[in-house]
């Protein structure tokens, strides 16, 4: 009986380690899909300023269910996005989870090889007139707002600097010191005449000497993301 039982286990056994070596048949990814996130208001100055992750692209592959589970890219940091690990397929493409008026899905195939793509969208708020200098060891930056669109903009939450030592800067990326209490200045309001006339000021004390910062504002509104809408960057340093 023990014989009986033992051959059992033994074939058993055999038939896992059997189950568990065979090949996935299945295609692996076979399409990438990359391009540009356009500023819509401004198409010919470039890509739309945000940071690492701070928007991501929904892919929802139609030809695999009427309600797929989404999957996403994040923005880079210079308004790009890019993900070569996908199978190829007819998806609905929606930027989401950024500064930016909600934008409607569109359905396009991805195709097995790269497939580029540019999706543009609209700014809630725009940082103009971007001015700076020092006093002393004290960076001084002023700047207005512009709200592409007025009418039922969330209401404005604040504007912070954001300061680090690359070109990657943004709430993400920044020197703790340069971005805090201190340095926003917080606006709890809805759209007006008198912040389109505003100009803005903030002061960042204590910037090191000899030392080269790249530095950009942003603004926000209390949107389900509460994202920042930014400046470009600019390059500073205290002689």
């Amino acid at each position: 009986m023990q014989k009986v039982i033992k051959g059992l286990l033994i074939g058993l056994s055999l038939l896992s380690i059997a189950a568990c070596s065979k090949t996935d048949n299945y295609p692996g990814p076979d399409a990438g899909f990359m391009g540009r996130i356009l500023d819509k208001t401004d198409p010919e100055k470039g890509n739309f300023l945000t940071e690492t992750s701070g928007m991501q692209i929904k892919l929802e592959e139609l030809s695999w269910s009427a309600t797929p589970s989404p999957q996403t890219i994040p923005s880079k940091a210079d308004g790009t996005f890019k993900d070569t690990e996908l199978f190829s397929g007819h998806y609905r493409v929606t930027p989401t989870a950024g500064a930016f008026w909600p934008v409607a899905g569109e359905e396009l195939d991805i195709k097995k090889g790269n497939n580029t793509h540019d999706i543009a969208v609209t700014p809630y708020l725009k940082i103009v007139n971007l001015t700076h200098r020092f006093e002393g060891s004290t960076l001084v930056m002023q700047f207005n707002l512009q709200a592409p669109v007025t009418e039922n903009l969330p209401r404005l939450l604040d504007v912070q600097s954001f300061v680090n030592v690359t070109k990657y800067v943004g709430s993400g990326a920044t020197i703790p010191q340069y971005t805090s209490e201190s340095t926003m200045q917080k606006i709890a309001a809805n759209w007006s005449d008198a912040i389109a006339q505003r100009t803005f000021e903030i002061r960042i004390p204590d910037i090191k000497e000899g030392r080269v910062f790249y530095a950009r504002v942003g603004a926000r509104v209390d949107d389900s993301y509460k994202q920042y809408n930014y400046s470009e960057e600019i390059t500073v340093q205290l002689p």
